[in-house]
């Protein structure tokens, strides 16, 4: 589904990624950990089309996709959905819906889809005329996730989805994304509860110092105990690069 060759790239000067590789497979969740500055933000970044990549490649089902805009992803099936919140508080859960399809040319299917998505969402129907505001950290959340799906996307970056949120409600919001990797949708996700993400996902990544440490089964990297020592042990910093 995604592979990313060999990236290196960053901000100005100073390269963040540093021969970052990995492939991902289709209809799976897969969690990236690793130390605060070790670039999983970046990473993001990068597939989005929101980073100056200085070499390698980005394919997706195959074809290479560097360097296109993030328009140019949203076309292609891809979503970001980045950390904090990110819903605009005093509109409507309805137009914070209406605002995932606004590149979209044809609105009559942007309707349609608002509809499938409080389908899949019914607390966004519940309180579809309530501001954003009003909705709590987790329902945010959910609205954020079923924006990103308005355009029916095949990939989702989802980038600290737990920030600020109690363990009931992250439980929920995994849940929600699991039920959306049931439905053939791609999840990459960088997750600062590190030992709760890997035991929800297919997949774990380790990243440090922009380059990939491990890539294998959530299962075989939550027992792993250089794994556990080093990255599982508490609280991972949230990341600033």
């Amino acid at each position: 589904m995604l592979e990313l060759k060999n990236i290196y790239g960053g901000y100005g000067k100073i390269t963040i990624l540093n021969g970052t590789s990995f492939k991902i497979p289709k209809a799976s969740i897969t969690t990236v950990i690793g130390p605060n500055g070790a670039g999983k933000s970046t990473v993001f970044k990068a597939v989005f089309g929101l980073l100056n990549i200085q070499s390698g490649e980005v394919l997706l089902n195959g074809e290479n996709v560097t360097g296109l805009s993030p328009k140019q992803m949203i076309a292609k099936g891809v979503t970001y959905v980045p950390q904090g919140r990110n819903v605009v508080p005093q509109l409507s859960v309805y137009h914070n819906l209406e605002l995932g399809g606004i590149t979209a040319s044809d609105q009559s299917m942007v309707k349609a889809r608002i509809e499938t998505v409080m389908d899949q969402f019914p607390m966004l129907r519940e309180f579809k005329s309530r501001k954003a505001v009003e909705l709590s950290g987790g329902q945010q959340k959910q609205l954020e996730v079923a924006r990103a799906l308005l355009l029916d996307p095949k990939l989702i970056l989802i980038d600290e989805p737990s920030i600020g949120l109690s363990p009931n409600l992250v439980q929920e919001v995994f849940r929600t994304l699991q039920a959306l990797r049931d439905q053939g949708v791609t999840i990459l996700m960088v997750e600062q509860n590190a030992k709760a993400a890997l035991a929800m996902s297919d997949y774990g990544l380790v990243l440090e110092l922009g380059q990939t440490r491990m890539h294998d089964d959530a299962q075989v990297l939550l027992s792993d105990p250089k794994v556990g020592h080093l990255f599982l042990g508490g609280h991972i910093e949230e990341e600033t690069a």
